[in-house]
């Protein structure tokens, strides 16, 4: 495929597989449960990496090898091939969606115990290594699975991580005597659903004036929020109790499509306040995906730590972006939170929103620096006389390439992660999974508008019979536009999430909203949501 093809398709890819873990965490939620939707999930992601796996053994599966692209006609593949390959990526999104928002709770339920006074403790330690173990085989895949795949070929390759898959899938359905399976129980995303068709068919009520209090709103005996907040009004209407035969004799709702409780109400406002803010999120999701443009830039490069010494694969750099993130979150964590609270008097350091925008800040200097070097790299290639030659390798060193993957590690250290802690301060216990849903949701967009990007710009950029900017020679195209491309984005971004701060409002006053959390309300949620509540973090890399 082409460069810009082949880009769009993992682009693709990678939003299909942000997409699927809300359908997963709604079917598990509402449905199966966690072990029977990570049992699927895995059985499907070994499916879907064994087909990927067979594209490699099986030469009917592949078009003929193709030396230089750029000097002879290649072989298209046929649809077949197509078919077996798309088919590989589609079930290891499905796999993905079962896995990713289920794997993390599913661990924690095996640890939750609330009559243990020390059970806090276990479950912040199994937390703690959970993410550990996430970092550590992020480092393996990019690391030593890449250098398999550089030395061994993509037969061995691929067919290591699909024996892992396999040992994995074995693994985890053996143990399923051992397993504490709990129901599903409620699904938030139908709740949300009840609130709105209840706003829409109370919408010819009258609300009460402000200070009138005269409106009867619906609430189970116990609950904290006994009358909604008066921003995005027209939901109060969902609360409303038009007559006594709204209820029952047990004071439940008689039809809750008609009639939710304010909390209902509250926590669908709060989901729709955060979506703006949330939205800033989407054009650092563009930068953060970038994977495809700088492992090409990598490949044309020297990729030698020393003259004579060992040569980083191409698709290992990412590491250094990996590297970036540890220590910031180590040193922001140690050090600068300790550091920084003794002048604001703030126990977290910088605050939410400083560390969201601070973020946004350096994905513009990441991508800038991205423009500069790929200039620096271009222009080197045409004065040793490679504008005709992209196979060759530039007498430039690939470490030129690390400023670039660091910065994009500490804009993630600092915008993705403030993110999720960000919806996490903004809802109740009960909606805590929809913190990582969101950030899941953004990545995938940012992927679609990534793949709207590279499109737009390769078809553009092309006419008249001019070089695409995203060529398949390096050499020849423009890549350090592109990056201009995205720093401009980012840059008009950076105020868009200004103008989006200023419009929350003051993060203090929201946080001291009083959500019903205790145990004693009648529409409070089962013991179990605590482990329910926490989203996989393999989301954030």
């Amino acid at each position: 495929m082409s460069n810009a093809t082949g880009t769009n398709v993992l682009f693709l890819w990678s939003a299909i597989s942000n997409f699927m873990p809300i359908l997963g965490a709604f079917i598990s939620d509402s449905f199966l449960g966690r072990f029977h939707v990570i049992a699927m999930g895995t059985v499907i992601s070994l499916i879907g990496i064994s087909m990927l796996w067979l594209t490699a053994v099986l030469p009917q599966a592949r078009p003929p090898y193709c030396a230089s692209p750029m000097v002879e006609p290649c072989a298209s593949p046929k649809a077949a091939q197509l078919a077996l390959l798309f088919s590989s990526f589609a079930l290891m999104s499905i796999g993905a969606g079962g896995i990713r928002p289920c794997s993390l709770a599913f661990g924690a339920d095996q640890f939750y115990n609330p009559s243990d006074p020390k059970n806090k403790r276990v479950l912040q330690s199994f937390f703690n290594w959970y993410y550990a173990s996430v970092g550590l085989a992020i480092m393996i895949s990019i690391t030593i699975l890449v250098y398999i795949q550089v030395k061994a070929g993509w037969i061995i390759g691929f067919g290591v991580p699909a024996g892992l898959m396999f040992l994995s899938t074995v693994m985890f359905l053996v143990g399923s005597p051992l397993y504490i399976k709990l129901n599903p129980n409620k699904s938030l995303f139908i709740s949300f659903a009840k609130v709105m068709k209840a706003a829409w068919n109370n919408r010819d009520l009258a609300l009460p004036p402000t200070e009138s209090g005269g409106a009867i709103w619906y609430f189970h005996k116990g609950s904290n929020l006994i009358a909604p907040t008066e921003k995005l009004r027209f939901l109060n209407k969902a609360c409303m109790i038009r007559n006594s035969e709204d209820k029952g004799m047990d004071g439940r709702a008689v039809n809750p499509w008609n009639l939710c409780t304010v909390k209902q109400v509250e926590e669908f406002k709060a989901l729709i306040k955060v979506l703006p803010i949330w939205s800033s999120g989407i054009i650092i999701a563009v930068t953060l995906s970038q994977h495809s443009f700088p492992v090409l830039q990598a490949m044309s490069m020297d990729r030698h730590l020393v003259p004579v010494g060992f040569e980083i694969p191409a698709g290992s750099f990412g590491l250094f972006a990996m590297i970036s993130l540890t220590i910031w979150v180590a040193a922001y964590d140690r050090i600068i939170v300790p550091l920084l609270s003794k002048f604001t008097k703030r126990s977290r350091g910088f605050s939410l929103k400083e560390r969201m925008g601070m973020g946004l800040v350096v994905s513009c200097v990441a991508t800038a620096v991205a423009a500069m070097v790929e200039h620096k790299r271009r222009t080197t290639a045409i004065r040793q006389g490679l504008a005709d030659d992209p196979y060759k390798t530039v007498r430039m060193s690939a470490m030129w390439l690390v400023p670039q993957y660091s910065l994009i590690g500490l804009a993630e250290g600092l915008n993705a992660i403030g993110q999720i802690e960000f919806y996490y301060s903004q809802f109740p216990k009960s909606m805590a999974s929809i913190g990582v849903a969101l950030f899941a949701l953004g990545m995938a967009v940012g992927n679609l508008i990534g793949s709207l990007i590279v499109s737009l710009i390769n078809s553009e950029t092309k006419k008249h019979g001019k070089v695409s900017w995203v060529s398949n020679s390096l050499n020849k195209g423009h890549y350090d536009y592109y990056y201009w491309v995205l720093t401009i984005l980012s840059v008009i971004n950076v105020f868009y999430y200004l103008l989006c701060c200023w419009a929350f409002g003051s993060l203090e006053k929201e946080n001291k909203r009083e959500w019903d959390e205790g145990e004693d309300t009648q529409d409070e949620l089962e013991p179990d949501d605590l482990a329910k509540g926490m989203g996989s973090p393999h989301l954030i890399y």
